[in-house]
């Protein structure tokens, strides 16, 4: 009863094949090998980061700006918590990503452009979107940038609206000097424990003001 209970626990833990195809780890490993700093892992991410990631996100939440998206995993599991194609804008700066989007998502918008010059020249005076999605990584960016990534994307936002951020360390990739700046709060949403490597979710939103009576 062990040995099944045991084996039942293993099955468990082990990463669906169609979570990860070997195609998307060929384009991540060659983006990687180019450009390591810009790609910040070697293989794409798995369905449940993009499961975590995207719990929250109904139709309700459109539109939806998403950075980075690489492969398109956050992509596919926007689309299949109900948004439309024409919900989503998608901003890839990597030529070969882009190249592979275009194939996938033919009727997404899709923007190929550096995610740390966001603001209404670039993508329309009428682009106000509800949540943003994010699969940059920001740990490897220099502080200069994220803070730039941050402020041209809540720029963009309405109010209320929420910015989704994972994370393969172990605590939110944006500094507290860079979140007390731009007034924003910073909470861990989950773990998804069966990516590739662990990863965590933040939701990053504006702090309220303070009530005074």
């Amino acid at each position: 009863m062990f040995r099944a209970n045991e084996a039942a626990s293993r099955l468990m833990l082990r990463p669906k094949k169609r979570d990860i195809t070997m195609p998307d780890v060929l384009s991540f490993l060659q983006a990687w090998t180019f450009d390591p700093l810009r790609v910040g892992a070697i293989a794409p991410s798995g369905e449940a980061l993009a499961n975590l990631i995207t719990r929250d996100i109904t139709p309700a939440s459109a539109p939806v700006l998403e950075l980075g998206p690489g492969t398109g995993v956050f992509t596919r599991a926007l689309l299949g918590r109900g948004l439309k194609p024409e919900d989503l804008t998608l901003i890839e700066y990597g030529a070969e990503f882009a190249e592979l989007l275009k194939t996938r998502f033919p009727t997404v918008r899709l923007l190929r452009m550096d995610a740390a010059r966001l603001d209404r020249r670039h993508l329309g005076n009428n682009s106000t979107f509800g949540t943003v999605v994010s699969g940059l990584p920001l740990l490897s960016m220099p502080p200069k940038k994220v803070f730039a990534i941050l402020a041209g994307a809540f720029g963009l936002m309405r109010p209320g609206s929420a910015f989704y951020q994972f994370t393969y360390g172990p605590r939110c990739p944006i500094s507290r000097r860079i979140l007390d700046r731009l007034g924003l709060k910073a909470t861990c949403v989950g773990r998804a424990y069966l990516n590739i490597p662990p990863a965590a979710v933040y939701r990053i939103v504006r702090r309220k003001p303070p009530k005074f009576l």
